[in-house]
């Protein structure tokens, strides 16, 4: 038997439209639910555990009947199916390691720095695998994600999350239909037993409790993509929005600790950086930002965050460092006023004063 003919003999057809939300049980917690991380200076770990992560649950979080739970493909495509939790683990799967940051309030504008940020391995079966499947046809241009969840958002009705993506990110190889974070069955609250994961882009694109692929021409109808979840174009013209999708070059400083007080003679400064793009260099500055300095960047893992350390030799007196990450394409955090504005900590040397680290 073929890999193809294999991977089809675990097919469904399609069940009458709707029926994939017989899986739903009921909503627990109900309505939205946020849990803040923990300080920056609490992220030590390349990998977040499940516990330092931040949540963001929109309009409650779904219980799902796992026996009756089945993911839907269809819309533009030759050979809509369907597909149970169990077969789904049996296809070919894989581990990412990826950033997973909150955009923020779509409520709000755009100017509070959050570091809603954390790391972890996601597991599961690649999107493109299940679209290949389905031999989507020449006019598919998004692939739209559809959720068990339902409920009310900030005054909104929608009787289900949606969120879509355009035909080129959803087709790359590191967007997976998880059902494991961090070598463990993916949690109820964290979107379990199967949710999207789009590697590189805000958190909000990651369907949770997913239910249904939909290939189709334009982009999703429900409000988290017409009314939430956009945002000004700064390369467009005055009034230009954009999707809220990849996640902008950003960094946070884990050593020192805010208004911690030093006695060594060298000064340690680590943290992570992080975008959507590729290898961030990161710079770190002593004078508010007037000079900066190279710091040493460890190589990036799949889409993970990357530890960065820079070590210098400073007289007693106090101090406030600030880290800038640019991309390789030569994107860069702005100082203030916007979500990924750099990070700045406040710190005492109390040491004597030492020659400069050779």
């Amino acid at each position: 038997m073929s890999a193809e003919s294999d991977i089809s003999s675990h097919l469904l057809e399609p069940p009458e439209p709707g029926d994939e939300r017989n899986a739903f049980i009921k909503l627990d917690p109900p309505g939205f639910f946020i849990r803040h991380p923990p300080k920056p200076h609490l992220l030590e770990s390349f990998i977040t555990p499940d516990e330092l992560l931040f949540q963001t649950i929109h309009m409650g979080a779904a219980v799902v009947d796992q026996s009756k739970w089945m993911l839907v493909v269809d819309g533009l495509v030759q050979k809509p199916f369907a597909i149970n939790l169990e077969a789904l683990k049996r296809l070919p799967c894989r581990t990412i390691t990826s950033l997973h940051e909150c955009y923020g309030s779509p409520l709000k504008p755009a100017t509070t720095a959050l570091w809603r940020i954390g790391n972890v391995q996601w597991t599961g079966v690649p999107l493109n695998l299940l679209l290949g499947i389905a031999r989507p046809l020449s006019e598919a241009s998004y692939v739209w994600s559809e959720g068990l969840d339902c409920g009310e958002f900030a005054g909104v009705e929608s009787d289900r999350y949606q969120k879509d993506l355009p035909m080129e990110k959803a087709m790359s190889d590191e967007v997976l239909l998880a059902f494991e974070m961090n070598g463990k069955p993916l949690s109820q609250k964290r979107g379990g037993p199967v949710r999207l994961v789009v590697p590189g882009w805000f958190g909000t694109n990651s369907t949770k409790w997913i239910s249904r692929i939909t290939l189709q021409e334009h982009r999703a109808t429900g409000p988290f993509t017409t009314r939430f979840y956009n945002e000004p174009d700064p390369s467009g013209p005055k009034g230009a929005m954009r999707p809220v999708w990849s996640v902008e070059p950003n960094s946070m400083i884990v050593k020192p600790r805010p208004d911690e007080k030093l006695t060594s003679l060298e000064v340690r400064v680590e943290g992570w950086a992080w975008s959507s793009r590729n290898d961030n260099t990161v710079e770190v500055s002593f004078d508010d930002g007037q000079s900066w300095m190279g710091a040493k960047v460890e190589p990036r893992v799949d889409f993970s965050w990357q530890k960065f350390s820079f070590v210098t030799a400073l007289d007693s007196g106090n101090y406030k460092v600030m880290a800038k990450a640019t991309s390789r394409d030569g994107l860069s955090q702005p100082l203030s006023g916007r979500r990924n504005h750099c990070h700045s900590v406040a710190f005492r040397v109390t040491g004597d004063a030492v020659d400069a680290i050779q």
